[in-house]
């Protein structure tokens, strides 16, 4: 790899870093599978939203096809998880052997380092704290619920002082969530819940877990700017800096300059261009290769804003919009909806974007298809709005 490259040959090593390079299984993918790809992302995005699925869920869709639904759940919060739950890119499901990567970061959290109103009950009800941590030593696990105001109710959106309580002890570390019900998370001693040979592993150093979680990130995004990296796992800022330097003195990591970028970038030295791209395939809004907005534009020359959170009046795309990405453009991105009680995955938009493959509809219509029968949906309507409508409904029209 020379010490510069094209923009084109970056887009191809982040998507093919990010295994959607290569062809999706011609049967239902197994577990191994499922846990390789979830090893080479580092991290999957937690999210609550079920206006499709949630979109947990969707990042291996985008990979795999319509692996069971079931098998996430079991990987997650099974009897014997190669998953947990915590802090990575914003709440995330994480490979069972990076806990120890992330010691530092909770013992940061018990030293204040969280979110200023979390930490700021942590400083002043610190009593009350342990009070809960003794009661879940003591009995078992609990829920947010548990401790509501009142009459119980379930839901992660429950912030009682108790809650706020079983919040501090996640972030510390010193709990865990040992399942779900619904979306709520059950809680119970990280030692109870973790496999022994994950919480009797060695704890590495700071700077350690920070190479490592460095090396994880520059794997699975290809070609990233220091930002980028830092951004993967929420580096700190100065950390990052000196241990970057250090990997490239170490000739871990390389440096690059690439086509129209500002910043060098840094990838793995011995990184392949593939020749070929197959990918087809919708991307969550929270999927990991555009998890960066500024990151998506310089590799895809198109803003990906999450309209979620954007007053209706001022979307432009849809309320829960995925992309949808043919070789290494993204062509189209379509609002979608799971109406579960019509039984039918609603396009409520649809856009053409500006280099769209010919292709684009038939190969649209062909993913939704595969999505709405993973769904468990018997087919796909489209509603009129967006310019890729009319087409698209006709390819619908013509499976």
């Amino acid at each position: 790899m020379s010490a510069e490259i094209s923009a084109r040959q970056a887009r191809r090593l982040a998507i093919t870093a990010q295994g959607l390079a290569e062809p999706r299984p011609s049967a239902v993918p197994g577990v191994a599978r499922f846990r390789r790809l979830i090893d080479r992302l580092g991290a999957i995005q937690i999210d609550s939203v079920n206006v499709v699925v949630r979109s947990h869920y969707l990042p291996a869709f985008s990979r795999l096809g319509a692996y069971p639904l079931d098998m996430l759940e079991r990987e997650a919060w099974g009897r014997r998880p190669s998953l947990f739950e915590y802090w990575g890119h914003e709440a995330s499901l994480l490979p069972m052997a990076m806990q120890p990567l992330f010691r530092w970061r909770m013992e940061r959290a018990r030293g204040g380092e969280t979110w200023s109103g979390l930490a700021r009950f942590g400083r002043e009800r610190r009593d009350y704290i342990d009070a809960v941590l003794a009661r879940i030593e003591r009995e078992g696990p609990v829920t947010g619920g548990d401790f509501a105001d009142g009459p119980r109710q379930a839901g992660w959106w429950n912030w009682s002082n108790g809650k706020r309580a079983l919040e501090w002890l996640f972030w510390a570390g010193l709990i865990t969530t040992k399942t779900r019900r619904g979306f709520e998370r059950v809680y119970d001693l990280t030692e109870r819940v973790l496999p022994r040979a994950v919480t009797s592993a060695p704890t590495p150093t700071e700077a350690e877990a920070h190479r490592a979680l460095l090396m994880i990130a520059a794997r699975a995004m290809g070609v990233a700017t220091e930002g980028d990296l830092r951004d993967y796992f929420r580096m700190p800022v100065a950390q990052t800096r000196a241990r970057v330097a250090e990997l490239v003195e170490a000739r871990t990591l390389a440096s690059v300059g690439v086509e129209g970028w500002r910043q060098r970038a840094f990838l793995v030295p011995g990184t392949r261009v593939p020749r070929r791209l197959p990918a087809r395939t919708l991307l969550s809004p929270f999927d990991n290769l555009i998890w960066r907005r500024e990151r998506t534009q310089r590799l895809f020359g198109t803003r990906v804003r999450l309209e979620i959170y954007t007053p209706a009046h001022k979307r432009e795309h849809g309320y829960y919009v995925l992309p949808f990405l043919i070789g290494e453009t993204i062509c189209a991105r379509v609002d979608l909806k799971a109406d579960r009680q019509a039984g039918v995955l609603r396009v409520q938009a649809a856009h053409l974007e500006p280099g769209a493959a010919d292709e684009t509809a038939e190969a649209l219509a062909a993913e939704l298809t595969v999505m709405a029968g993973w769904l468990g949906l018997a087919g796909v309507e489209v509603a009129g709005r967006g310019g890729l409508a009319p087409e698209l409904s006709l390819a619908l029209a013509n499976r």
